[in-house]
């Protein structure tokens, strides 16, 4: 309850300060228990004999069916069972190795199930690298260069209590991979497999809806039943056929270009021939709702880092040239290599990786000392000499030295001879200033931040912003990286300013320059981004309570037991819905418009949210997930009036909040659908209400309420800064420059600015 306590919290406060736009930087989230480093974990999988040996039999080798199995995980701190999962082979060519790899499903027989925020597992038999190691080694690097990638680490397995060998765990990538990196998972998510080379085909998007085999070649895996392939089908377009002179402008717009220049360095670092650039194969697509860009997410790098099935010597090639040859055009690698400005930063991001991300020594030390850690599990492993009759001298020297066959290099003597490679092919490196994660927060009607990622070459970079007002002139405004400027941590490249003083519903463009210690100039976005005017009603309404799983509670005007969602009017006045819009998806603010009625003082009205307009006025265009995902009310011009973002619920179990528009929400055994959340068993702290903050603006060492509060203060990204027990003052000392929310104990908010 915590959790989604200070979730909620934070979302009101978001609501209450700012509306957000534009694109942030990627979550990394650390290992957790499913794919901690430290141990290695076993994975006991039991499952019925004869299913097993059906799973086996050659002619089931391809079979997708998921079968009803035990799992246990075991990690040395913690020992879970599930009971049921689902279970099946997994892979390509795996599946006709002798060691084969898994699928665990933990939402196969249990809807919504998951273990530790995932919903399934991978288990790959890394059948081809003897060193078991090279994937992991892969994905251990696109984290430490912050590429949302999977997590990993070595299991051991045993099925129906037999050892069948060490495995590599990878996290897979699918809605709640996206969701953790992401923030939202709603877009399309495509699954890119061979022939998936991204070359123009027209401009109907149905025509990459192709199939190879028995899937498509862009498989989409979210949002099946809408099956629109308008996104990829815009990108493509875009990527192929716009002019070379606004090649990069025209790309930035619907594809995190600046992110994806890492990417192509990774890859042709790992040799990752089997990958887009080489074998247009194994990647995704991911539609980013929140920038509306497309970002590419590396998939499946167990033929890399010296493995090779197709003649080439990739430690040496070249890194400017090193698509397939001959008829096989690989427009997302080879437009940006052509692009001087592109190609310049691909060599600095380059240069970055094999100089200062890389320490060769310390992660030799590293993967030497893991080696060592699972030696004793492959000598066991009874599958790993089965395909190529590899032994435990073979491990230990597949670190050292190539084995013949596939196995090109040692691990270790291929990461050094790419690196010295890479070096020596390195051209220019100076690059003009990179920008990326551009975004703004209105404050209010008068005030917008904005925020931005600055990569310069040459430091120190001078950071500004270009804006006008209402179209009239341009003003020129600093943004800075010392932590006091709505950017983030002093000194990590996040720069940040406030703009104030804007008139009342006025709308606001601007653009981000940076220029460095060399004199280079960039300026992004192309196209200045426009902040609408944040409306001049002040009506308060709330979203009080909802259920996301209704079966018997209670029945719409036809009999249907619909997910429901109820708004609240604290006013003293009626207040026009008909400005109004409800989304399950706050990137999307405008999803359903409200019916053009009024919410009466103190009335609460239900909207059904069942996805069937055609039930009535108050019948919204989408249903709840009972997985958790968010409410918004918005009114018109993307102004937010509420919003929550919840987790896993309960059937027939509503979550609301503790007194009516209360910041506190719990769950309610007992609903009250169109009526007060009020409960005798908590006490209302009238005496909260209506406090005042003074001075407010700021500057001294105390600030004072006009009564005693308990209190806590967040800033604007929903942290909890400070908190005060029956106090008169509040002490801002060490409170950096900025907007604050100061929230009592009855859910009273007042903003408080610090100058």
């Amino acid at each position: 309850m915590y959790k989604m306590k200070v979730k909620n919290i934070m979302i009101l406060i978001l609501l209450f300060l700012i509306t957000l736009v534009g694109s942030s930087q990627p979550n990394i989230p650390d290992k957790g228990e499913l794919y901690k480093d430290d141990a290695l974990p076993i994975i006991y999988i039991s499952i019925d004999p004869d299913t097993l040996e059906w799973l086996y039999q050659q002619e089931n080798l391809e079979s997708a069916v998921e079968f009803s199995a035990r799992f246990i995980f075991d990690n040395g701190e913690i020992r879970d069972t599930i009971n049921p999962v689902g279970f099946r082979l997994r892979g390509n060519t795996s599946r006709y190795s002798q060691k084969k790899s898994f699928k665990v499903s933990f939402n196969r027989f249990t809807s919504g199930g998951k273990y530790y925020g995932v919903e399934k597992l991978n288990l790959n038999g890394e059948h081809n690298d003897p060193s078991i190691m090279r994937s992991k080694v892969c994905w251990d690097i696109l984290r430490k260069m912050n590429i949302p990638a999977p997590r990993s680490n070595h299991v051991k397995v045993y099925i129906n209590d037999n050892y069948y060998g060490l495995y590599i765990n990878v996290e897979h990538i699918d809605e709640e991979f996206i969701k953790s990196r992401f923030g939202y998972n709603d877009g399309n998510l495509y699954k890119c497999l061979w022939p998936a080379d991204l070359n123009y085909l027209g401009d109907n998007p149905n025509l990459y809806k192709f199939d190879n085999g028995n899937r498509r070649t862009y498989d989409l895996k979210t949002n099946k039943e809408a099956d629109d392939y308008t996104d990829l089908g815009n990108f493509i377009n875009i990527l192929n056929n716009s002019p070379s002179s606004s090649f990069a402008c025209d790309l930035g717009d619907v594809f995190n270009i600046y992110d994806y220049l890492n990417v192509i360095s990774a890859d042709i670092l790992f040799g990752n021939w089997d990958g887009y650039i080489y074998g247009n194969n194994n990647y995704y697509l991911y539609h980013n709702t929140s920038s509306g860009k497309m970002e590419f997410i590396p998939f499946d790098l167990d033929n890399t880092l010296g493995i090779d099935w197709v003649g080439r010597d990739w430690a040496i090639r070249n890194i400017y040239d090193w698509q397939q040859h001959g008829n096989n055009y690989r427009p997302l690698y080879q437009r940006v290599i052509a692009d001087e400005d592109l190609k310049k930063q691909y060599s600095y991001f380059m240069n970055k990786l094999v100089y200062e991300t890389l320490n060769l020594d310390s992660l030799i030390s590293s993967v030497s000392q893991r080696r060592d850690m699972i030696a004793s599990s492959v000598e066991d492993d009874p599958y790993y000499p089965l395909d190529y009759g590899y032994t435990l001298s073979d491990f230990y020297d597949s670190f050292y030295q190539g084995l013949g066959g596939h196995v090109d290099y040692g691990l270790f003597t291929y990461l050094q001879t790419r690196i010295s490679s890479i070096k020596s092919q390195l051209e220019s490196t100076s690059m003009n200033p990179v920008i990326k994660y551009i975004n703004n927060n209105r404050l209010s009607n008068s005030e917008v931040t904005m925020r931005a990622m600055v990569i310069v070459k040459d430091q120190p970079a001078t950071v500004s912003v270009e804006y006008e007002i209402d179209g009239i002139g341009f003003t020129y405004g600093m943004m800075y990286d010392d932590g006091q400027h709505y950017d983030d941590l002093p000194n990590d490249n996040i720069y940040g300013c406030i703009i104030t003083d804007i008139p009342d519903d006025s709308f606001v463009k601007y653009q981000i320059q940076v220029s460095d210690n060399a004199g280079r100039v960039s300026q992004l976005p192309c196209e200045p981004i426009l902040i609408p005017a944040s409306g001049g009603d002040d009506a308060i309404l709330f979203i009080n309570e909802f259920m996301a799983s209704n079966e018997t509670t209670i029945k719409d005007e036809h009999g249907d037991y619909d997910d429901w969602i109820e708004i609240y009017n604290p006013e003293d006045f009626s207040v026009w819905l008909g400005d109004k819009y409800l989304t399950d998806n706050i990137t999307v603010p405008d999803k359903w418009q409200l019916p053009d009625k009024y919410i009466a003082p103190s009335e609460f009205i239900i909207i059904w949210a069942d996805n069937d307009t055609d039930q009535g006025e108050f019948h919204a265009n989408f249903k709840l997930s009972k997985n958790g995902e968010e409410i918004g009310l918005f009114k018109t011009g993307d102004v937010a009036v509420d919003n929550i973002s919840y987790d896993s619920q309960t059937t027939d179990v509503s979550y609301g909040r503790v007194m009516d528009g209360n910041p506190v929400w719990i769950s309610f055994q007992k609903p009250t659908p169109g009526a007060s959340n009020q409960t005798s068993n908590m006490e209302y702290h009238e005496s909260q209400n209506n406090f005042t903050i003074y001075p407010n603006p700021a500057s001294g060492d105390i600030v004072q309420t006009s009564k005693f509060i308990t209190f806590s203060v967040y800033n604007i990204y929903g942290q909890i800064v400070d908190e005060g027990i029956n106090c008169d003052f509040i002490n801002i000392a060490s409170y950096n420059k900025g907007v604050y929310v100061v929230v009592s104990s009855s859910g009273t908010r007042k903003k408080l600015i610090i100058n």
